[in-house]
C-alpha cells in the first residue's frame, strides 16, 4: 500500500506544487497517514498469526520492514525532487520557446 502511494503521489506533488518544501510537507501528510494504516493492518494480520511482515518473537524487531520501508520513504523524496526538476526545466523550456518567437519580428 505504501508503494503504490509513493508511486501515484509523490512524483505528482513535485511536479504541480511550485514551493518544493511544500511538496515535500504534503509529502510527509500523505505518508505518515498511508503508513499508519499499513502498519494498523499489518499489527491485526500479525495478532491473527500471520507472521509474513513481523517475526513471530514480539520481543525481536521487525529489521526488513523498517529498511524496506526506508527505502521506499527515501523514494518518495527522490520523486517529489524529480518532479520538481522536471518542471522547472520544462517552464525554463516554455520560457525559452516564447522568448525566441517574441524576438521575431516582422519587417514593415
Amino acid at each position: 500500500m505504501d508503494l503504490i502511494i509513493t508511486v501515484l503521489v509523490a512524483f505528482p506533488l513535485g511536479f504541480f506544487v511550485r514551493n518544493r518544501m511544500a511538496a515535500y510537507v504534503a509529502y510527509i501528510a500523505v505518508h505518515s497517514f498511508v503508513f499508519t494504516v499499513q502498519c494498523e493492518e499489518l499489527l491485526r494480520a500479525w495478532v491473527g498469526g500471520d507472521y509474513s511482515a513481523f517475526p513471530k518473537n514480539p520481543d525481536s524487531g521487525p529489521w526488513g520492514y523498517l529498511l524496506v520501508n526506508v527505502v521506499i520513504y527515501a523514494a518518495g523524496f527522490g520523486l517529489v525532487t524529480l518532479g520538481h526538476v522536471v518542471h522547472a526545466r520544462r517552464r525554463r523550456k516554455a520560457a525559452l520557446v516564447t522568448l525566441s518567437h517574441g524576438d521575431a519580428r516582422p519587417s514593415s
